[in-house]
């Protein structure tokens, strides 16, 4: 390949050898030849005379010999001169060359390289071929799988979307200041979470956990307390609505259920949820008179587990709520009565060890009716979560005992065979009267709420802290009640500020159910103060103050000698006022 490359060297060399050939032929024809050597001729003869003009002659031939030299020299410089001038030339057309021949290197070199990344972008563009198909076969199963995707998404969508989830978190901080007793101080917690799903256009249902004690119906409250330990959850509500679409008038109740009536906290407790069944008729009208409704109720507190030949009646409770609605401009009444007959409630007063979230267990004899209660036998500790056995008079100190989480303050006796019993019969006549009056400005309505509870089945007279009847007294079975508020809690910033006040006799309701929170279930007389700040849409802030005290410390098991709140008795003996006992609660709740 170099040799090629050279191919104009072989002329220029021809002719620097020929140019160098001529230059010495002209040197050596510039040379004069050497003169003939005379002949010798004899010794005798002389030599002939030089003549003027053979001088003449010699001279004129080396004059012209001499300027034939010199332009025989002249030529051999200007041969010389394009002699050197060809050898400059030759050495540029070399170094040239050598350039010419590093750049064919490098553009071969270069076109070997261009051909390599010919061949690799050929084999990429055939790579590239089969991954473009790859991919498009990836991405049709892909699409396929998006599509099953998307219709799995749109199915757990529309799953889903049948579903509501609803629940709370509150902390709460809580002090009890009562004269003569030491003051208490509590910080709580309670959690809710709860799910409600549409099964078809007709049914509901629903479940909803919650903390607090298993023996106590009444308080989802968790005292933060007993060594960091893990707090109860368990299930709350579990129910099944039928409301169907042709009949939406109807509405049909069956499982553990938020209160589908209108009721206070005088007859129910507001964390409890009632058992059994409800069904309901509502119809709507246009006019003051916009609703009417009417329900029946069913509700299971107790199933009996009879033993071989002696029979045995499950406790349950039935009843049946009137109520509306009237609208007369900026003033709505939706007025409810209730009647709601307990059948044996003695059940209650003899509740098993777990119902009652015993913490001990013994043994003690039972009291004859009219006798003094024998000594209490100091219990054995069992791993119990709860409020125990309710304290009372001639009532069972371990299980089987009286459930009251808050205190048993209804009048019981005890029978010849040592069996606890309510003193009164519980057939709930309630009326309540609430009324929204609004003022023109939105977010401060004015609230008022009336309520009279009358137990039908009371007895005339009650019984006295000695097991003698008051016949002086008149039948402990009546509840007056009033809460009145300005505002409401409905969106961020609303206030709500509210007094309520209620005088509820000794047998006007079960104990086991009523308001936890108040001074006592029954015969008390209470105050509550409360203010509501909804500081966000899904938070609220609230204080409330309880005031209470017993209504009637001559009556049996009244709560200022069997203190639900402490192991010693706030009065000293029966008839004694009882001071009153203040509680005050700061909450915060969160809900979603």
């Amino acid at each position: 390949m170099k040799a090629s490359k050279k191919w104009w060297s072989i002329p220029i060399m021809s002719i620097i050898i020929i140019m160098m050939i001529t230059i010495t032929g002209l040197v050596f024809a510039q040379t004069p030849a050497p003169a003939t050597a005379p002949k010798k001729r004899a010794a005798s003869t002389k030599p002939a005379p030089v003549t003027a003009k053979e001088v003449e002659e010699l001279k004129d031939a080396v004059s012209a010999q001499q300027q034939q030299i010199k332009q025989q020299s002249e030529l051999v410089d200007q041969l010389r001169s394009q002699l050197q001038q060809l050898l400059d030339a030759t050495q540029q057309a070399n170094v040239a060359a050598q350039k010419a021949a590093s750049g064919v290197d490098q553009a071969q070199s270069a076109a070997v390289q261009a051909q390599q990344s010919a061949t690799q972008a050929q084999s990429l563009a055939t790579q590239a071929s089969t991954n473009v198909a790859q991919v498009q076969t990836a991405l049709a199963v892909v699409d396929t799988k998006a599509q099953d995707t998307g219709r799995q998404l749109s199915a757990l969508e529309a799953l889903v979307g049948r579903f509501r989830f609803s629940g709370d978190v509150r902390v709460r901080g809580e002090s009890y200041f009562q004269q003569g007793i030491p003051d208490d101080n509590l910080a709580r917690v309670r959690v809710r979470f709860g799910v409600d799903g549409q099964l078809n256009e007709d049914f509901i249902a629903g479940f909803a956990l919650a903390t607090g004690a298993l023996g106590n119906p009444t308080s989802t409250n968790e005292t933060l307390s007993n060594e960091f330990d893990r707090k109860t959850f368990a299930l709350d509500r579990g129910f099944i609505i039928y409301n169907p679409v042709a009949h939406h008038w109807l509405s049909l109740t069956g499982g553990k259920f938020a209160y589908p009536w209108q009721r206070t906290s005088v007859t129910f407790d507001p964390d409890l949820n009632p058992e059994g069944f409800d069904e309901r008729a509502s119809f709507d009208f246009s006019g003051p008179l916009q609703n009417v409704n009417i329900q029946g109720i069913e509700l299971l507190y107790n199933q009996a587990n009879g033993k071989p030949g002696i029979p045995s009646q499950d406790s349950y409770a039935v009843g049946m709520q009137f109520a509306g609605r009237l609208v007369f401009g900026r003033w709505t009444i939706t007025p409810s009565f209730l009647s709601l007959k307990w059948n044996r409630p003695d059940a209650l007063l003899s509740a098993s060890a777990f119902a009652v979230g015993a913490t001990t267990t013994g043994f003690q004899p039972p009291t004859p009716t009219g006798g003094t209660a024998p000594a209490p036998i100091t219990g054995i500790p069992v791993p119990g979560e709860g409020q125990g056995c309710a304290k009372g008079t001639s009532v069972p100190a371990f299980p089987p005992c009286v459930f009251a989480p808050n205190g048993m303050t209804n009048a019981t006796y005890v029978d010849s065979k040592g069996v606890v019993h309510f003193y009164s019969g519980y057939n709930y006549a309630d009326f309540i009267l609430p009324n929204q009056i609004q003022t023109g400005l939105t977010r401060l309505p004015i609230n008022v709420l009336l309520e009279f509870l009358d137990n039908l089945d009371a007895e005339n007279h009650p019984p006295s802290t000695k097991g003698t009847v008051l016949t002086h007294l008149g039948s402990q079975n009546k509840e007056y009640g009033v809460d009145a508020s300005v505002g409401q809690v409905k969106n961020k910033n609303d206030i709500q500020i509210g007094y309520a006040w209620y005088r509820e006799e000794q047998d006007a309701a079960i104990a086991s159910f009523v308001e936890s929170d108040q001074r006592a279930p029954t015969n008390v007389l209470q105050n509550r103060f409360y203010a509501l700040w909804k500081l966000r849409a899904n938070t609220l802030a609230s204080f409330t103050w309880w005031r209470g005290r017993v209504l009637n410390t001559y009556l049996e098991n009244n709560a200022a000698l069997f203190n639900n709140y402490s192991s010693l008795p706030t009065i000293s003996k029966a008839g004694e006022q009882e001071p009153y006992l203040d509680r005050v609660q700061f909450d915060l709740i969160y809900t979603f």
